[in-house]
């Protein structure tokens, strides 16, 4: 295997000084001519020279690099693979990675465990500014804090104001999307969630649900409010105890509609009513959160609360990258709006 070229190879190669191929690599024009610039420029193509980014970052100080971290929970026995679970994650991802390449940075993307020491991967890696995405737990804030970095926390409902945050009104949302199911006559209205006191986004979600049901005069039916993963798996075991729920209550007034507090939970709670012969929407609507463009492929397709999540991507790397070269003076706190985004998947309830 031949040697690794190094900028020696070429200041020998050219005539000229290390430092000059070092001016000509970080484009300090004014103090190398035209003329030797097109010399290095030259001598790089032909010997294949790779700068070490790692070591001109360190001697710059900043390495054009950000953070993104997904934090890895555990789901019962299984760990919840975000990125390979639910396609929430890529079209935020791609928003984020779109946005930083525009503005000159790169991205590197992990799984942080709580185990896992946050401060080691960021200074390892001589990370500029980081995104959190999820709930963030007390040590990484506490982490984050001691690094004297931008972070920007996305859909974290963070108390601290002193690092930038990204989301929405959840409660709201959860409130829309309840009365919109309302609005179409339904009455009996089950909530599908993770965790909702493990998590600020669902329990928020929740209660908006909760309110608008309060308002109507309605109430909830504790046996219609279930739990699992933000799984499609975790979806479809709920969608099954659902169904139980329907079949139980065929003679008497059942359950016409879900308000899924995610897309992906919604995709497997509709896998299993089709699997025990219930009809979307026919016997059962449903309503989801997120609109991810998935939403579209399904038959029928998923009425769903819109959160802008590749406009919430692009809009947290902007953010970042702002922070990071100066031009922020004050941490940002953005609640972008939601909205509901109609599909095939509502229609009124059918006479009993």
């Amino acid at each position: 295997m031949k040697p690794k070229v190094s900028a020696k190879d070429v200041a020998r190669h050219v005539g000229v000084s290390v430092a000059t191929v070092s001016n000509v690599i970080n484009n300090v024009n004014k103090k190398v001519s035209e003329e030797t610039r097109q010399r290095v420029l030259k001598a790089i193509e032909e010997l294949h020279y790779q700068p070490d980014f790692t070591a001109r970052s360190l001697a710059k100080g900043k390495s054009n690099l950000l953070g993104v971290l997904l934090p890895i929970t555990q789901a019962g026995d299984d760990e919840s693979l975000l990125l390979k679970d639910n396609p929430f994650y890529a079209e935020l991802l791609s928003g984020i990675e779109f946005e930083a390449g525009q503005r000159g940075y790169d991205v590197i993307i992990t799984g942080i465990r709580p185990e896992q020491s946050l401060k080691d991967w960021v200074r390892k890696r001589n990370m500029d500014g980081v995104i959190f995405l999820g709930i963030t737990p007390e040590p990484f804030l506490n982490e984050l804090k001691a690094l004297h970095i931008p972070v920007v926390l996305m859909d974290s409902h963070p108390k601290q104001g002193d690092c930038h945050s990204i989301g929405h009104d959840d409660f709201l949302a959860g409130k829309l999307a309840c009365q919109y199911l309302m609005a179409r006559g339904h009455q009996v209205i089950g909530f599908l969630s993770g965790g909702i006191q493990t998590s600020p986004v669902n329990l928020k979600r929740y209660e908006g649900y909760q309110e608008a049901l309060k308002e109507a005069g309605l109430t909830s039916r504790p046996n219609l409010v279930l739990e699992d993963s933000v799984s499609f798996e975790g979806g479809y075991r709920m969608g099954l105890r659902i169904a139980q729920e329907y079949e139980k209550s065929r003679k008497g007034e059942s359950v016409t509609a879900l308000f899924c507090a995610a897309d992906i939970v919604a995709f497997g709670a509709i896998k299993a009513l089709r699997e025990k012969r219930i009809k979307v929407p026919e016997e059962i609507s449903v309503v989801g959160f997120d609109n991810l463009k998935t939403c579209d492929y399904l038959i029928p397709g998923l009425t769903t609360v819109d959160q802008g999540i590749y406009h919430k991507g692009v809009l947290a790397a902007g953010i970042l990258v702002d922070d990071i070269e100066g031009k922020l003076e004050a941490c940002r706190h953005i609640q972008l709006p939601v909205r509901i985004v109609e599909r095939d998947s509502v229609c009124p309830p059918r006479e009993k």
